[in-house]
């Protein structure tokens, strides 16, 4: 399934500064009986977004009216955990396609690049200069770019690079999961299939 193209991306952000974010926060076990991708939005950080009657919990990130945006800032180790994709579909399916952190979980970085979420790892220091310009003004924005593997903050024109392997950076700036890069290629594979007879 194709995602969309991820190319430069700048937006508010919604900001998480919590450490050690597993995936069972995420998306909670008892939400994932459902085989496909859409729908797991309406129960990202169900736990900590709404109370036992199901009314939103004001005190939550996700339901202060301040803070919006495709970017998700969160604290160190984000994704830990056990191993569930659905906790990237989440993210996916409540608009965010960006998530900032000063270091992921593997095997969530892992499956939030296969369905089109980039994950962004910068410095601590870095991280921290982004909390506070959200925290200084609601409405800052950073601009992500991954072409040039960059990330910016608009306000104060301060940037750091970010690492990405080369296969995911093609497959995101096309909007390619791992099947649509193979079907990309199909007349390549055709070409190389006729040498072998």
């Amino acid at each position: 399934m194709a995602y969309d193209s991820f190319n430069i991306l700048t937006s508010s952000c919604v900001p998480l500064p919590l450490e050690n974010v597993d995936t069972d926060q995420i998306i909670p076990a008892r939400f994932l009986k459902a085989t496909k991708r859409e729908g797991f939005g309406d129960n990202l950080f169900r736990d900590w977004r709404y109370n036992g009657d199901d009314t939103p919990k004001t005190d939550f990130v996700l339901n202060n009216p301040t803070y919006s945006g495709k970017i998700l800032v969160a604290g160190r180790n984000f994704g830990s955990g056990s191993s569930r994709e659905h906790a990237a579909w989440a993210i996916y399916d409540y608009g965010f396609r960006c998530v900032i952190s000063s270091f992921f979980a593997d095997i969530f970085k892992g499956n939030s690049l296969n369905i089109g979420i980039l994950p962004v790892t910068v410095s601590p220091e870095f991280l921290d200069k982004i909390f506070r310009c959200i925290e200084s003004d609601p409405k800052t924005e950073v601009i992500v770019d991954l072409p040039n593997q960059k990330v910016t903050i608009a306000a104060t024109g301060e940037s750091e690079s970010f690492d990405i392997n080369g296969y995911k950076k093609h497959n995101m700036t096309n909007g390619f999961d791992d099947i649509d890069y193979l079907q990309s290629m199909k007349a390549e594979i055709a070409e190389f299939e006729k040498t072998r007879i």
